[in-house]
């Protein structure tokens, strides 16, 4: 039997298209500031928008009839035929924002405009209009959205911490403000400021919300032909992270997600970043409303253009041309971290003598002359007998190479390119990576840790402030607890600061600030993977940041322990990431290379 719905059912399911965490509210209620012409839009969360979301503007306001008339579905003042969706100028146009908030939260409404000598009030709860009425307000519009999903417990059950949709505010918050800098935002969040930005240029925007260290370190783009304008700026390659989340494209200021543009500015920087870097950028692409549908995704942040490939081109010609213009060239550095770089290894010249000698081991020669064992082969031998494995051995026979008293002394290692271990035992010899050898110690390490026994905590001397931006200060808030059991002793200070009062008593001391902000960058990169839980991405994104890196020169003594150390984990032959950490060539295998 096919029934029709009533619409409060109706509209929370299409509330569950257009409003899928607080987050898409605040984008949705920006927007339509925006577009009511707002100078000054003020945005208010509580509890990170779970109890209130409000958003307060400046704007041009409503009268009587469109206050009430705009929370029904499909209500909207910008398009009224078909021909507007394909030249589409302003960002909520959708008809459906104000009755999805409606349909799954309190909404109150205060508005007024510039020729009414009052304004009007109207309360909606459920879909259902409650109340209406003149009302003392400024002019402009304010919409308050309280208890968010309180008539949809199962949807309010799947939002997370405060901490992590408090993020996803702030994200949504800074598109928007980067695309409107001459209008002033602010947003207060439990009764705190976190932004105050001033209307102003791109590029002063783009420093209020990204930090100062980006004032002298932004390379302006603009280019401009019939067929489209780009503007904006991207970064130099000294501003690359290992992780997204400071790469924004705008379409006729409409922020949008683009894998193959995000190609071609990556294509534009090509040789100038580390593996797995990504270049900061803002870029704003200005054409034709007819030349794109922006009608392919509920959330609106995935286009299509009628010619992709001349927009790809545009965008990587602007790209490289601002490098260019700019006198930037690649540098062969970048994937060297600071404290690599004042290794000895690193510091000292590799002379000729040095050179050859490493090329004249036979060790070195083993290992890195192709086909080196076909040379000496017998007819019909395989190279890679069944005995020759890579696989991690049983811990029945990681028993057998060592005592169980372990004594570092008896063992013996050999370096080799500063990268690897040569480590012989009775059943044939190890060639250990150094840096993979380390991570899996460490991973092992930490993740004994708990919150009844922690890491042990160093306190500091002097202890260090530590500011950071409001996106990243939301992610750290939500990461204390769990680095207080990894030995990081961290108090919130002011908003966006904290007081480093204690570190892992392993970590050197000065260097707490790059240590943490490292982390958090570290983090990013792995919070991407859903599979893994907060406190195992932090412990991975630690491993990372601690561990022995190729190219430090290790003294015989910190080879010995790393082996001995190695053996006594209880998954030694795979990194956390998977990874071989050694490399078995067993005896047997030795003897029938050189025909013993």
């Amino acid at each position: 039997m096919i029934t029709v719905l009533p619409d409060h059912i109706a509209n929370q399911i299409a509330a569950g298209e257009v409003i899928q965490r607080p987050a898409s509210a605040v984008k949705e209620l920006l927007e339509n500031a925006v577009d009511a012409s707002a100078t000054a839009i003020q945005l208010i969360v509580n509890d990170a928008g779970k109890s209130l979301i409000q958003v307060v503007d400046n704007g041009k306001g409503m009268n009587e009839e469109d206050a009430t008339r705009c929370f029904g579905r499909h209500a909207t003042s910008k398009i009224s035929c078909i021909e507007d969706l394909f030249r589409i100028q302003t960002m909520g146009f959708r008809g459906e924002a104000l009755a999805s908030i409606a349909a799954v939260a309190q909404v109150e409404l205060r508005t007024r405009t510039a020729a009414a000598d009052t304004g009007f009030y109207v309360e909606v709860e459920n879909s259902q209009l409650v109340k209406t009425a003149p009302v003392a307000a400024p002019q402009g519009t304010s919409v308050a959205m309280k208890n968010l999903f309180f008539n949809v417990p199962a949807r309010r059950n799947f939002l997370k911490s405060n901490a992590a949709e408090m993020r996803h505010i702030i994200d949504e918050f800074t598109r928007v403000a980067l695309a409107f800098p001459t209008i002033a935002f602010s947003l207060h969040a439990n009764h705190q400021q976190l932004f105050q930005l001033e209307s102003g240029t791109l590029k002063q925007r783009i420093v209020q919300l990204m930090g100062a260290s980006y004032e002298s370190r932004l390379v302006t783009v603009k280019e401009e032909t019939d067929y489209l304008n780009i503007r904006g700026f991207v970064g130099k390659p000294d501003t690359a992270r290992k992780t997204r989340g400071e790469q924004y494209f705008f379409v006729n200021n409409r922020f949008i997600k683009s894998a193959y543009l995000h190609h071609a500015v990556m294509n534009a920087f090509q040789g100038m970043l580390a593996p797995d870097h990504f270049p900061l950028y803002v870029l704003f692409i200005d054409l034709d409303p007819q030349q794109i549908d922006i009608n392919v995704h509920p959330t609106k942040q995935e286009i299509k253009f009628e010619d992709e490939k001349i927009v790809y081109a545009f965008v990587q010609a602007a790209v490289k041309h601002a490098l260019a213009q700019f006198s930037i060239t690649p540098t062969l550095d970048f994937d060297l971290d600071a404290s690599i770089q004042q290794l000895s290894s690193i510091q000292q010249p590799f002379t000729e003598e040095k050179r050859s000698a490493a090329a004249d081991s036979s060790i070195f020669r083993s290992f890195t002359q192709k086909n080196q064992a076909h040379l000496i082969q017998p007819s019909g031998f395989t190279p890679y007998p069944s005995d020759w494995h890579t696989s991690e051995p049983e811990p029945a026979s990681e028993a057998t190479l060592l005592p169980s008293a372990i004594e570092e002394q008896t063992i013996s290692v050999t370096g080799l390119l500063d990268a690897y271990i040569l480590y012989p035992n009775r059943n044939g010899l190890w060639l250990i990576d150094q840096q993979g050898a380390h991570e899996r110690i460490l991973y092992e390490q930490l993740q004994q840790s708990s919150s009844d026994q922690p890491v042990p905590t160093q306190r500091t001397l002097f202890p260090v402030t530590l500011s950071l931006s409001p996106a990243d200060a939301a992610l750290l808030q939500e990461l204390i607890p769990t680095l207080g059991s990894l030995g990081f002793l961290l108090e919130p200070k002011d908003p966006g600061s904290f007081m480093v009062q204690g570190t892992p008593s392993d970590l050197p001391s000065g260097q707490e600030k790059m240590i943490i902000e490292s982390i958090l960058e570290q983090y990013k990169h792995f919070n991407a993977d859903v599979s893994h839980a907060l406190r195992e991405k932090l412990i991975r994104s630690m491993v990372k940041l601690r561990c022995i890196k190729a190219g430090t020169a290790l003294s015989e003594k910190e080879m010995r322990q790393l082996v001995v150390q190695l053996l006594a984990c209880q998954h030694p032959g795979k990194t956390p990431d998977g990874k071989p950490t050694y490399l078995a060539i067993e005896q047997s295998y030795l003897a029938e290379i050189f025909s013993r």
